[in-house]
């Protein structure tokens, strides 16, 4: 069974992702995108399922771990009784690099630091995420292994000693002070000829160096400048370089409540992520990022209006159905465990919003013009005009049917907004007069029927008495100001309905159904906007404590999954989140601002 989702760290090369466990485990690597199938899947099963564990032989003494500063580079050392070892984990850049187009890389470095340990590596390999056996073979005239099924093949290279015990690859070995021992992992397709071999050592130095060249540009953080620029790694390894998109996490149906249903495929870019993330790249001054992901956004979303999703696959894909793996026994028990999802067939007004906003915070942000999508930027603006009065699944993407949500109409008057600000301010052609008639109006409906005059809150539902934590990103979007007495009731009506342990729930299930049964833990990029909207409502010293509260819940190498629970202090949710290390960012910018202006 898997260990807690805390427990893991991540790795990755900006195509995939590997978790590799606290134990010296690799227990989900999905090759050779984020979004196939996994040939390591213990994570969601057992170790039938596929894991590649690197450990002492004979359990004992401790282990520690971190990431090399500023880099992606994974160092787990084990303190043992016999000696000291360190693992190094890392999955080397490609980016184009010659001869890298048919393979995935993935290397683990044994080191010996003092003593004489007895090691143990244990390799089982399932493809189809943990279903399909494949067939082992020895590598001729090298040392290692080939296994093959069907169209993909993984080949391990060691100078270890290598054999088969049942359907298992095992290597026992002795490291010794100042000795290395690699151990490269390759997939390739298999209609192919076997990669050819790499140099462990050289990719340790290029990889590593890669990415602290890269970490030493941020520019941003003040005082929280190394939360922000491990959350913005992170954001980084999430990301599909090939087409600029960010997938939401590597991983799928990690449950949001132990032993649950709420189990979710997230290895997809949704479209409300686009604004935080673009406003997060640029103030921290990575410019070639967000032009990227701004490139995919304006890709993912052409075509007609009407067939917009709050989805997409990382190539811009839109066919993402759902399907369950009925022989995996799910994170700690929780089933089903989904593929693909659903939701990217729902209609969520709020995405309409949120590109329009990311595409004018472009502009703002100084990224060079893009006239070319801005006739569709006026269509996806026209299409919303026919829609906005409909009812929608929300931000939350619920599935106890379609509500009158009051963010996705405040999202539609953003979106509006932005139009009308992109005509006035950049000069670009379009129907500005008609446009604010059309903004005037979706805000006489959200102040009408999202205001409850007797909670003197904004509420989740028009017409409902219950509140909702994406009324927090109200004054961020710039609806309402952070000190109206309007945002001040809401902001108190989430701390009395949602707000539980110090940290924030998405909602009540049990005061709005949403199709599934049990409840929610605490959400914790919601609990970040708690603490934005204290720093807009002016208590900015209740968001500094927040703030500091919430990055004591990141794990021992500085990464957050998509949901808390406070009382058993375990997270929960996939792993890890990219919303969350996004609203890490952008509340430590505003706090930073906010403290330079004191």
């Amino acid at each position: 069974m898997a260990a807690s989702i805390e427990d893991y760290a991540l790795i990755g090369d900006c195509e995939t992702a590997a978790l590799v466990c606290r134990d010296g485990s690799i227990d989900w690597l999905c090759l050779p995108r984020f979004d196939s199938a996994a040939c390591l899947a213990a994570l969601l099963g057992t170790r039938e399922n596929g894991r590649w564990q690197i450990a002492p032989a004979v359990p004992g003494g401790r282990t520690m771990r971190h990431y090399r500063s500023g880099s992606l580079v994974l160092e787990t050392v084990f303190v043992h009784p016999e000696g000291v070892v360190t693992l190094i984990d890392f999955m080397p850049i490609r980016l184009g690099t010659p001869s890298s187009d048919d393979r995935t890389d993935l290397v683990r470095l044994v080191c010996g630091r003092s003593g004489k340990v007895h090691m143990k590596m244990d390799l089982t390999l399932r493809f189809d995420y943990g279903a399909t056996v494949p067939w082992v073979t020895r590598l001729e005239h090298e040392d290692g292994i080939r296994a093959v099924a069907g169209p993909a093949m993984v080949v391990l290279r060691t100078p270890a000693p290598l054999c088969g015990k049942g359907l298992a690859t095992i290597c026992e070995f002795t490291i010794e002070a100042d000795q290395v021992i690699p151990f490269v992992l390759t997939y390739s397709p298999s209609h192919l000829a076997a990669p050819v071999p790499l140099d462990a050592l050289h990719e340790l130095e290029r990889t590593d160096r890669w990415w602290k060249n890269w970490s030493g540009k941020c520019a941003a953080g003040g005082n929280w400048r190394g939360p922000v620029r491990r959350s913005l790694l992170t954001l980084k390894a999430l990301t599909y370089w090939p087409t600029g998109g960010v997938v939401a996490a590597p991983t799928t149906s990690l449950p949001e409540a132990p032993g649950g249903v709420r189990n979710w495929d997230y290895r997809y870019c949704w479209l409300r992520d686009a604004t935080r993330m673009l406003l997060a790249l640029m103030a921290a001054g990575y410019f070639e990022e967000a032009q990227a992901w701004r490139a995919w956004l304006t890709r993912a979303v052409a075509g007609s209006p009407a067939q917009t999703q709050i989805m997409y696959g990382v190539a811009g894909e839109r066919h993402l159905g759902e399907w369950e793996l009925d022989w995996l026994s799910g994170h700690k028990g929780a089933r089903p465990v989904r593929v693909g999802n659903l939701a990217s067939t729902q209609l969520q007004l709020d995405v309409y919003g949120e590109v329009m906003d990311a595409l004018f915070q472009a502009r703002l942000g100084g990224l060079p013009r893009d006239r070319d999508s801005w006739a569709l930027q006026r269509a996806l603006v026209e299409h919303l005009a026919a829609i906005w009065r409909q009812p929608d699944e929300g931000i939350w993407e619920v599935r106890g049917g379609r509500h009158h949500f009051t963010f996705s109409k405040v999202m539609a008057w953003v979106a509006v907004d932005r139009a009308i600000k992109t005509v006035e301010m950049h000069d670009w052609p379009g129907p500005a007069s008609h446009w604010r008639v059309l903004r005037d109006a979706i805000r006489a409906e959200v102040l009408t029927h999202g205001f409850n005059q007797k909670r003197n809150s904004f509420v989740q539902i028009f017409g409902g008495n219950t509140t909702d934590a994406s009324l927090l990103l109200l004054p961020m979007v710039g609806f309402i100001d952070g000190k109206d007495p309007r945002m001040l009731g809401t902001i108190r009506a989430i701390e009395d309905e949602l707000l539980a342990n110090g940290l924030v729930r998405r909602y009540l299930p049990s005061r709005t159904p949403d199709g599934l049964p049990g409840e929610e833990l605490s959400f914790l990029a919601c609990s970040f906007w708690l603490a934005d909207a204290y720093a807009l409502a002016g208590r900015l010293q209740e968001a500094r404590e927040l703030f500091e509260r919430l990055l004591l819940l990141r794990n021992d190498v500085g990464l957050l999954a998509e949901e808390y629970d406070p009382v058993q202090h375990h997270m929960a949710g996939n792993f890890p989140q990219a919303l969350s290390h996004i609203a890490l960012i952008n509340t430590a910018l505003l706090l930073d601002q906010g403290t330079r202006r004191q």
